[in-house]
């Protein structure tokens, strides 16, 4: 027996029926619920079962009205959903990604990039207005010591050829050097001369942004990620101390004993909650989120955008260790008198740890893109239908990507997980090579049978139990996408796809095209188009780019 579409339990409608409400007396009164109720062109069929009253849809009804919709729609299927209808359209600033010029690209800055995307892809899907922003480590006394370690071991060539390599170099060899006094020395002076807008020296500090970013974007391109703004720390030096006189002028800038500057956090005012702002030679502190220190740059920095963007939410996303960072970020500017600080919001997620290349630590962001790559393109020459593939490089690359998307939101963003290339890699199971396989083998099906037209199928033809369960899963599309527009993870979406991609495997298996009768071949080649279809978007909003051959 077919299990029903819709249960309602008795249980949860009856006043007072807690548990000496016996099963019996349930049971009886779902008997003669089921009894009186009437069947209509919607529900098909009604019967009691334990406690619950189960209803059954018209079958046509369900496969006409999903594949409707699904042809209609498009890629906005599910979006249009009423689920969505009182939603106010509003405009969201987003910061993600933020790398630091010369160092390390680590695995939380990945993180940082593909979650940031995805939410960004998924407000612009449901009609919000975005501006993605990339809040690079731009300024700081580092750059005196990359400007010192320049002129000793810089090379232009290189600079040029690949600025983010060259620069952390230099910047790891002059670290070595940097505890001599001379260096120490030389590197303030280069430093204090930025701050003074030494045209000089500003140009070359501008020359190791500018290269930066222009390889920043090539990478990220890889990716299918891309920033409306690159800004930076640099940005904020001005604003920095208009900031700082706000804070003396309302009196929430206080100095503690040793001749910090905080800002006092607790609810009886006693200096048991504050946050440091400055250091006690005055200077304002250069950011080191992990401890509760805030740099005026960063309010200056969230109130700059404001007043550039008046947007409705801004989203900070970056890993929890941070998380105190906002919270007192978030409190100053409330005490500061900007009520909008409750529109801010921090999407922490977990550390990744076991993240190695074949050549080790991960550095740059492309030694993860080759690494996928090249993963993915051996595993790929190991199965005999890679040959036919156009671009097997290019192909390589998003089934590795989409490999390294899916084995990241899985889970929930704030849990710590292992990372393995080949758990991630597999190409049965729960993984993103299997979405793609999937997305590539229905895509295959369409080339092959050609594409089906809406307006010639006969529905009556879907009524096996695979078709039906396939159109009951696209059917709930919409319900996914609004669970991860109000709690921004990507979980939900993931675990649907996953689900929708077994459902279709199992019914390519069983529902074949080839050699039915031209009414039941259309139908099933709709039910394969509509599965594809809802399949590509979904992919699309988590950042991941479906593939056609693979």
């Amino acid at each position: 027996r077919h299990v029903a579409d819709f249960q309602l339990s008795l249980a949860s409608v009856i006043e007072n029926s807690s548990s000496d409400c016996l099963a019996p007396d349930l049971q009886l009164q779902a008997q003669q619920l089921a009894e009186r109720l009437k069947c209509d062109s919607v529900v098909s069929e009604i019967s009691a079962g334990p406690g619950t009253v189960n209803f059954t849809i018209n079958r046509e009804l369900l496969a006409k009205t999903v594949l409707q919709q699904v042809w209609k729609d498009g890629s906005e299927y599910g979006v249009k959903s009423e689920l969505f209808s009182t939603v106010p359209r509003q405009k969201a600033v987003i910061e993600f990604s933020s790398p630091n010029i010369a160092k390390k690209f680590h695995i939380g800055h990945l993180r940082s990039t593909i979650v940031g995307n995805f939410i960004a892809n998924l407000k612009v899907a449901l009609g919000h207005e975005v501006v993605r922003i990339n809040y690079l480590g731009d300024w700081g006394m580092q750059f005196g010591l990359l400007g010192v370690g320049f002129q000793s071991f810089g090379n232009k060539e290189k600079l040029k050829s690949s600025p983010l390599q060259h620069l952390f170099e230099v910047y790891v060899q002059i670290n070595k050097a940097a505890e001599d006094e001379n260096i120490k020395k030389l590197a303030k002076d280069f430093f204090r001369k930025l701050e003074e807008h030494d045209e000089q020296t500003l140009s070359i500090w501008k020359q190791f942004r500018d290269l930066s970013i222009e390889e920043y974007i090539r990478i990220y391109k890889h990716l299918g990620v891309h920033f409306d703004e690159y800004s930076g720390e640099s940005f904020y030096q001005e604003k920095a101390q208009e900031v700082l006189k706000m804070l003396e002028d309302k009196g929430l800038l206080q100095k503690t004993i040793k001749g910090t500057g905080v800002v006092d956090l607790s609810e009886k005012k006693d200096l048991s909650t504050v946050s440091t702002v400055m250091r006690s030679d005055g200077t304002s502190l250069y950011i080191t989120r992990q401890f509760l220190i805030i740099s005026f740059r960063d309010l200056a920095a969230a109130i700059d955008r404001m007043n550039k963007h008046s947007w409705d939410t801004m989203i900070y996303v970056t890993d929890k260790s941070q998380s105190n960072h906002f919270q007192h970020l978030f409190q100053i500017l409330k005490l500061m008198g900007y009520d909008w600080a409750e529109r801010c919001q921090h999407v922490s997620f977990g550390l990744v740890q076991g993240m190695k290349t074949r050549r080790g630590e991960v550095i740059f962001l492309e030694d993860v893109l080759n690494e996928v790559r090249s993963r993915m393109l051996q595993n790929m020459s190991s199965t005999k239908t890679t040959k036919e593939i156009q671009d097997p490089v290019e192909t390589a690359e998003k089934v590795g990507l989409a490999a390294l998307i899916i084995q990241d939101f899985r889970g929930l963003l704030s849990s710590d997980y292992q990372f393995s290339w080949d758990r991630a890699l597999q190409s049965r199971g729960d993984t993103g090579v299997f979405l793609q396989y999937t997305h590539a083998r229905l895509h295959s099906l369409e080339q092959m049978h050609g594409n089906a037209e809406l307006t010639d199928v006969n529905v009556a033809c879907l009524q096996e139990p695979d078709a039906i369960s396939l159109l009951q899963h696209l059917l709930r599309y919409d319900e996914v996408l609004y669970r991860s527009s109000q709690d921004l993870q990507p979980k939900h979406i993931v675990s649907y796809l996953l689900t929708l991609s077994h459902l279709a495997a199992v019914a390519h298996k069983t529902l074949p095209v080839k050699g039915s009768t031209p009414d039941v071949a259309q139908a099933r080649l709709c039910l394969f188009h509509a599965a594809r279809s809802v399949l590509a978007n979904g992919m699309k909003l988590l950042g991941i780019t479906p593939v056609t051959q693979m």
